[in-house]
């Protein structure tokens, strides 16, 4: 006979970070902070192209929330530079999620401006969690091959812009961009795909007129 069971409905694991996301990008909004979240694998250029987006933002504020899993590399480099920034070490992990960007973004007392936030060099698990940003901004390369948004579905579906760095190397790759582009956009048919070279600049006027136009909107 058939006896009726009881079973524990557990709480999403997500719950807790997309909650206190939701709060980082009320407070950010209300602040008048635009927050983008920089995804990319490892060395496609995520911290290059954040330099030459702030060189070309200007009179813009600009701050930095900078992920690696150790090291503080990038964080000296823009500090150097004059840039607000502030490091994460997950000492492990391979995503920043909601709580110890809370964290962060109270040590920056921000007040106006664009703040990025430079997520751990991973094409998987950055995607997947919010973490208070307004725009997620993928950092794609030619030196990875065109095959990227075939094999890492998720993170181009999330992107609100794609830069396609290493521009400059295209003549010297066997980097297909129809069949990239193709992959992009049987995945995201409104994303921009931005083609941008950190070493001659191309690209980024581009770039940074999208994140004009968003923070106006």
């Amino acid at each position: 006979m058939y006896e009726p069971k009881e079973i524990e409905i557990m709480e999403s694991v997500y719950d807790k970070n997309e909650e206190k996301a939701r709060q980082i990008n009320a407070s950010l909004t209300a602040s008048g902070v635009y927050a983008v979240n920089m995804m990319g694998a490892p060395g496609v250029g995520k911290t290059s192209c954040l330099i030459k987006l702030i060189r070309a933002l200007g009179d813009t504020a600009c701050s930095v929330i900078e992920g690696d899993i150790e090291s503080d590399i990038d964080t000296q480099k823009l500090l150097s530079l004059g840039v607000n920034t502030v490091q994460i070490n997950t000492g492990g992990a391979c995503h920043l999620d909601s709580p110890v960007i809370g964290e962060a973004v109270e040590g920056l007392c921000l007040k106006s401006g664009v703040l990025f936030i430079e997520n751990i060099g991973n094409l998987v698990c950055p995607a997947e969690f919010e973490i208070g940003e307004h725009a997620k901004m993928l950092i794609s390369a030619v030196t990875e091959g065109s095959d990227k948004p075939y094999k890492y579905p998720l993170a181009f579906e999330k992107a609100d812009i794609i830069l396609l760095n290493k521009c400059d190397l295209l003549a010297y790759t066997d980097f297909d961009e129809d069949f990239f582009l193709k992959g992009v956009r049987a995945l995201n048919k409104i994303a921009p795909v931005v083609k941008v070279s950190c070493k001659t600049g191309e690209g980024f006027d581009e770039a940074v007129l999208w994140i004009k136009e968003k923070i106006k909107a």
